[in-house]
């Protein structure tokens, strides 16, 4: 297979973190026979730098012109005083609403080598947590008509959904629901907003096809509180932009480690993926070899599994993760007690964490 991958290294470490995913991108390539042509796209913080824009039109085509994408981070302390249009973030939502990939998946997997790093008991997380949320991307008060009235006293941001947005975000929690557990959360706000009052209504028509997933539903608040007092009641979620951006988060935590847990943005298959690990861009530590890059690489290879249908090679680079960590091997932000993990000469940079993730790939 040829296949050719736009990489957005971004800001911060992402680079870092993108540089290690190509080499293990690189070594799936030579064992099972592919090719990956690269195309660098700049986003975020380093275009405004160069170009003035967060994502210029000829960046984006390029990664309208790929199979698949793979962004790093983007973001920091640098911008933060430009105006709210042209900040690094808005090269994220220009990228989700171009590429049309309209619903991002979030895994919040706790690796049972890291268990020790989940801030929950126990008893709560009992064997491990596997949670799926799909969270609506490219609809809701993220994309709806905003101002601010001339004084700068009023501003305001509109929460509005179509019924065909709701669908294809329900339907594929659904279609995902049923390779797992069969169980569905739909995340709204329906004793006040509107459009959630619409999100349950589609979802009641849309579970007449899948009689055999059992549907729920919780408002956002109770949902935030359930997914740290007993989040092993859910399987697979389904909501809002606003409400899966805060639950995806929480989720990450809850696992036990940002530097972790991948994503994928995907649409409906038309068109490239984006993929991407959910923590920030750290510019505190860009460039010093202390990123972990591990979520990257599990990013990568949920592009190999959505975008390339790559099954084989995904559960590869997921198995070379786990025999990683089984061994013992750890950046600073998992390793609990760095000191004893120091101590073992298992305390490792970005760099040898990815080269290690290739060795076990490779044996």
């Amino acid at each position: 297979m040829e296949k050719t991958i736009a990489l957005i290294p971004g800001d911060g470490i992402g680079p870092d973190v993108v540089a290690e995913a190509v080499n293990v991108l690189n070594a799936v390539a030579e064992k099972y026979g592919h090719k990956w042509n690269y195309t660098n796209v700049l986003a975020g913080g380093c275009a405004i730098d160069k170009f003035g824009h967060p994502l210029p039109q000829d960046q984006l085509d390029i990664c309208l012109k790929s199979d698949a994408a793979l962004l790093g981070a983007v973001g920091g302390p640098k911008w933060d005083n430009l105006p709210s249009e042209i900040r690094p973030e808005k090269a994220l939502l220009g990228m989700r609403g171009g590429m049309k990939v309209f619903a991002n998946l979030r895994p919040a997997l706790m690796f049972k080598q890291l268990k020790a790093a989940c801030p929950l008991k126990d008893e709560i997380v009992g064997d491990g947590l596997d949670i799926l949320i799909v969270r609506e991307l490219t609809g809701g008060i993220y994309f709806g008509e905003r101002g601010t009235s001339e004084d700068g006293n009023t501003a305001w941001d509109t929460e509005k959904y179509t019924r065909p947005e709701i669908e294809r975000i329900v339907r594929m929690g659904f279609e995902y629901a049923m390779n797992r557990q069969k169980k569905l959360c739909v995340v709204d706000k329906a004793n006040i907003l509107n459009s959630s009052q619409l999100w349950r209504r589609v979802a009641e028509d849309v579970k007449k096809d899948y009689p055999e997933v059992q549907l729920s539903y919780l408002y956002i608040d109770n949902a935030s509180m359930q997914m740290v007092r007993n989040p092993k009641q859910f399987d697979v979620i389904a909501t809002s932009n606003m409400f899966g951006d805060i639950l995806s988060d929480e989720a990450s935590q809850i696992t036990g480690s940002i530097g972790m847990l991948a994503s994928a943005s995907i649409g409906d298959g038309t068109g490239p993926g984006l993929y991407e690990p959910i923590h920030g861009s750290a510019p505190d530590i860009a460039g010093k070899d202390l990123a972990n890059p591990l979520a990257t690489i599990l990013s990568a290879a949920m592009l190999l599994r959505y975008s390339f249908k790559l099954e084989d090679e995904a559960k590869a680079i997921e198995a070379a993760v786990e025999k990683v960590l089984d061994d013992g091997w750890r950046t600073g932000d998992i390793a609990g007690d760095v000191e004893a993990v120091k101590a073992s000469g298992k305390l490792v940079g970005t760099k040898k964490m990815g080269q290690l993730v290739v060795e076990y790939l490779n044996k």
